[in-house]
């Protein structure tokens, strides 16, 4: 249920784009992300950070896309969004010493701190190469092809999540007497 509703408003975007363009493809986007964050708030009662964010950044983004009727917004917001996360990971690790993913996973997963260190590098990596991916794309193909990319490019943070769980799971703290 949870991978639906996390998935639903790119599937959307995809299918709103083939039949009706970019615009149409924008509104649905903008739509379906703010009833995902609902479904997410009534599930979890709370919002993590990132939900705001992603919701922030595809209103205002897709606002901007429909009200100068210039496509390149909705384009460069995963770009934006993958950037802000890498230089908060990074601020927060270097700059405040602390942790975010611990922070926010730390009761869910009992891990070595230098094990949490080792994933904050990951997933700013991860957030870099994801960004300059996005742009890449998003500045040198034609939109049929961003939009292609980002359906295609789930690959990118499935692959990635399911190297994390293999590298947390070495690392989890037996609990069992």
């Amino acid at each position: 249920m949870r991978l639906l509703i996390d998935f639903f408003p790119i599937v959307l975007f995809f299918l709103s784009y083939r039949w009706q363009g970019i615009y149409a493809a924008t509104a649905v986007l903008m739509v379906a992300t703010v009833v995902q964050t609902a479904l997410i708030y009534a599930i979890d009662r709370r919002l993590q950070t990132l939900h705001k964010v992603t919701l922030a950044l595809v209103l205002v983004f897709g606002l901007l896309t429909l009200v100068l009727q210039d496509e390149r917004f909705i384009k460069w917001k995963p770009t934006v969004l993958y950037g802000a996360m890498a230089l908060a990971l990074a601020a927060a690790q270097g700059v405040w010493k602390k942790n975010v993913l611990q922070l926010l996973l730390g009761t869910h997963l009992r891990l070595p701190d230098v094990v949490w260190g080792r994933l904050t590098l990951a997933w700013i990596g991860y957030s870099v190469f994801m960004a300059a991916l996005n742009a890449y794309v998003a500045a040198f193909y034609s939109t049929d092809a961003w939009v292609d990319f980002k359906l295609w490019g789930y690959i990118f943070p499935v692959m990635f999540l399911v190297g994390q769980g293999v590298y947390v799971a070495r690392h989890l703290k037996d609990e069992t007497p």
